[in-house]
């Protein structure tokens, strides 16, 4: 089916308390094993690429990439653009046919990251597409994103405030979680996402979850989250089938070869988060 919104998707999963799990891609392989998962497990997915991914191929190819694996999918597909840096990155998202954007104005003072929030939802919302946008800080560093130490909290007075002035149609907090690769097991306050569950009404949105135990991610969807974020662990994933199967057969000289076993190792992956976010079936 063609690429959709995350709007009715994002509040079904409020309403019916699951989450949507959103997965990083950088190349093709990644693309395909994650519409694969989600098809077999019959779940809407999100596909997503960050402003680091962008510099290594462009909007145009990611895609139209993720529009053709889409259109041979019998599951809802959204095509989202995760940490949008500025307003032009946006833009060039949105042009280029992303159905879902991200603007991450959290590194601005409060005024500020509403102000240019409110930018690409005035963009946006005039042709149907939902935007996603984070107040908090979300620490560690993934990409070319570096959230410095993450003791940003959100505070949820203030995300009650900025959901109401910017007509967001989702919202990333900072609850403890951080990008990148953990050195030990975060803690999550889950205490304050249910504060700032009661006083916001839009979709909440979990990022940095790479690494974070699957019953805390449980717990944050029985608490509110509507869209879980995993990148750097399927990185790790690709890399260990390509790792595996080289060391077995340093010879080779097919990419093909070696970028089917991570392809399989990355859908393995994303099969298992679906069903932690308890989204299989819901297609």
């Amino acid at each position: 089916m063609s690429l959709v919104t995350t709007k009715d998707l994002m509040l079904d999963a409020q309403k019916n308390h699951y989450a949507i799990g959103a997965f990083n891609a950088e190349n093709m392989e990644m693309v395909q094993a994650i519409i694969a998962a989600a098809e077999e497990l019959r779940a809407p997915v999100i596909v997503q690429t960050t402003p680091g991914t962008l510099k290594y191929a462009s909007p145009a190819m990611f895609h139209a990439m993720v529009a053709a694996a889409a259109s041979e999918a019998s599951v809802p597909v959204v095509m989202h653009l995760d940490h949008g840096s500025s307003y032009e990155l946006a833009m060039q998202a949105f042009r280029a046919g992303y159905t879902s954007v991200m603007i991450d104005g959290s590194h601005h003072v409060f005024e500020e990251n509403i102000e240019i929030t409110k930018s690409v939802v005035r963009a946006c919302h005039a042709a149907g597409i939902p935007v996603e946008a984070e107040l908090g800080k979300v620490g560690g560093k993934e990409d070319d994103l570096d959230g410095g130490n993450g003791n940003g909290y959100t505070v949820p007075s203030e995300a009650a405030e900025f959901a109401e002035r910017t007509g967001v149609d989702s919202l990333a907090v900072a609850i403890g979680t951080a990008h990148g690769v953990y050195k030990g097991t975060p803690k999550l306050d889950m205490e304050r996402l249910s504060e700032i569950r009661k006083v916001v009404s839009v979709p909440l949105v979990l990022h940095g979850t790479s690494g974070v135990p699957d019953d805390a991610v449980r717990e944050c969807v029985a608490r509110g989250m509507c869209k879980v974020n995993y990148a750097t662990d399927l990185r790790i994933a690709f890399s260990k089938g390509l790792k595996e199967y080289l060391a077995k057969d340093p010879e080779v000289f097919d990419p093909k070869k070696y970028s089917a076993v991570g392809r399989e190792y990355v859908k393995e992956y994303v099969k298992s988060k679906i069903l932690v976010c308890g989204s299989n079936g819901k297609a």
